[in-house]
């Protein structure tokens, strides 16, 4: 664990909240000098808290709106074939997301298409030939509720 105060906190929210800021209107946010919030940024950085900045994209607009949850389950637990289905579906580029579960499935994958066409394609041409594989379930999302990529601090 990292340690981290009060003053941490408020940077870490407010660069969930905008990664642009700049370190100035940073600083004055959570009342510290410049020099000061770009030493605590820096270290939280080096200590891996802060793992690296991104654009969030709307999928709509990149017509990629229709978002797959896959739940999959494979023929064994052999350390050897999750290695393999994991190798094989971090090369998958349609899979924002993979977990490993405990549970009904082995893994839930978050996956983002143009519409169920594509889906099919992708379901046919990748998912189905992940190592492994011995069930899978989609359910496709209607519409999404809530989402969010801040962590609450």
């Amino acid at each position: 664990m990292v340690e981290i105060d009060a003053i941490d906190r408020r940077i870490l929210n407010a660069l969930q909240r905008d990664g642009r800021i700049t370190n100035a209107d940073l600083a004055a946010k959570v009342s510290l000098s410049p020099s000061a919030c770009h030493r605590r940024v820096q270290r939280l950085e080096e200590t891996g808290l802060i793992q690296g900045y991104v654009a969030l994209l709307d999928a709509r607009k990149l017509e990629r709106p229709t978002t797959v949850f896959v739940e999959i389950t494979l023929s064994g637990q052999a350390d050897e074939l999750l290695e393999a289905f994991e190798r094989a579906v971090r090369t998958i580029p349609d899979v924002l997301e993979c977990h490993l579960m405990a549970g009904s499935a082995d893994y839930l994958l978050k996956v983002v298409a143009q519409d169920t066409d594509d889906f099919a394609r992708i379901h046919r041409q990748r998912l189905a030939k992940l190592p492994g594989v011995a069930q899978m379930h989609s359910s496709f999302s209607l519409k999404t509720v809530a989402q969010t990529t801040a962590l609450p601090i």
